[in-house]
C-alpha cells in the first residue's frame, strides 16, 4: 500500500510541477510588461524635457534679441516702488476720443517702478522731473487713443502700451508693471 501512495504522490508532484512551469512564464510576462511601460514613460519624460528646454531656450534668446535682456529679467525682480499718477483719490480725468467727442475717462493708474533707477527714484520717492515726463506721456497716450481702445477686452493692450511708452521716455527697465485701479468712461 505504501507503493500505491507513492505513484499518487508522484502524480500530484508532476501536476504541481506542471502548474509552476505554466505560471512561471506568466510571472515573467507581467514584469516584462512593467519594464517596457517604464521604459516608454522614461522616454516620454526625456522627450518632454527636451522639448521644454528647446522652447525655453528659444523664448529667452528671442526676448534678449528683442529687448536687450530687459524683458527676460523683468518678470523676476526686486519689489518695485508703486507710484500713482494724478490725484491720490481721484486719479486722472481725461477727455478721450478727440475734441468733438464729449467722452471723459476717469482712471486710476499705478506704476510699479524700478527702485534701482537712481535718476528716477531717490530714496523710494519719484523724482519730480521724471513724474512730470511720465504724466505727460500717459496723458498723450490716453488722449490719442480711440474710444474702441478703452474696451474692457483691450485693457491689457492699453497697459502694455503705457508701460512701453513710459519705458521709452524714462529709459528701458524703469517700469516693471502697470495697474489700472479704477476706470470710468462717460
Amino acid at each position: 500500500m505504501a507503493d500505491e501512495k507513492k505513484p499518487a504522490d508522484d502524480a500530484k508532484k508532476d501536476e504541481a510541477a506542471e502548474g509552476t512551469e505554466e505560471e512561471a512564464p506568466k510571472k515573467k510576462k507581467i514584469p516584462m510588461m512593467f519594464i517596457v511601460a517604464g521604459v516608454l514613460v522614461l522616454v516620454g519624460l526625456l522627450l518632454a524635457g527636451g522639448i521644454a528646454y528647446f522652447v525655453t531656450s528659444q523664448l529667452v534668446s528671442s526676448q534678449q534679441a528683442a529687448g536687450g535682456g530687459e524683458a527676460a529679467y523683468s518678470k523676476y525682480h526686486d519689489p518695485g516702488v508703486f507710484v500713482k499718477l494724478g490725484d491720490a483719490k481721484e486719479g486722472l480725468l481725461v477727455n478721450v476720443g478727440g475734441i468733438k467727442n464729449q467722452h471723459f475717462l476717469k482712471i486710476g493708474i499705478v506704476f510699479e517702478m524700478n527702485p534701482g533707477k537712481k535718476d528716477i527714484m531717490v530714496e523710494g520717492v519719484m523724482n519730480a522731473v521724471a513724474e512730470t515726463r511720465m504724466l505727460d506721456t500717459v496723458l498723450q497716450i490716453l488722449r490719442s487713443e480711440p474710444l474702441e481702445g478703452f474696451d474692457a477686452m483691450k485693457q491689457e493692450e492699453l497697459k502694455d502700451k503705457l508701460k512701453t511708452e513710459v519705458n521709452r521716455e524714462l529709459g528701458e527697465g524703469s517700469v516693471y508693471n502697470v495697474y489700472i485701479t479704477s476706470f470710468i468712461l462717460q
